[in-house]
């Protein structure tokens, strides 16, 4: 099995499906359910491109007690292994981007929404 299958699966089997209602609807259940943040139409200092955009809605899903495990003196190749969810080149694995994330973007990025989420709690 791929390593995309295998994230697929880990994916569904860790969610509560509904098996009263079709599948679609389990799905679209689950993909549309919105964060309490909204780090991605914060405002910023730096013009955002779509793929600025898609980063910061990366961050808002992704749960705040993995966030908060981040810590800023890891060596990088912890960083990937705690996201798990970079390609071989080192550049995030986001979906409709215009360009490449790499790991100091991410930090970057990933630390101004650490300070956005400390100031809404």
């Amino acid at each position: 099995m791929g390593t995309l299958q295998i994230r697929l699966s880990l994916l569904f089997s860790s969610l509560e499906i509904d098996a009263s209602i079709p599948l679609i609807q389990n799905i679209t259940r689950f993909a549309m359910e919105q964060p309490i943040w909204n780090f991605e139409q914060a405002s910023s200092d730096e013009p955002l491109d779509e793929t600025s955009i898609n980063l910061r809605a990366y961050f808002d899903r992704m749960p705040d007690e993995k966030m908060q495990q981040y810590d800023p003196s890891w060596a990088d190749e912890k960083v990937l292994k705690w996201d798990d969810n970079f390609r071989d080149d080192g550049c995030l694995m986001l979906v409709c981007c215009e360009r490449d994330v790499d790991l100091k973007e991410y930090r970057a990025v990933l630390e101004e929404c650490l300070r956005y989420r400390k100031q809404r709690r």
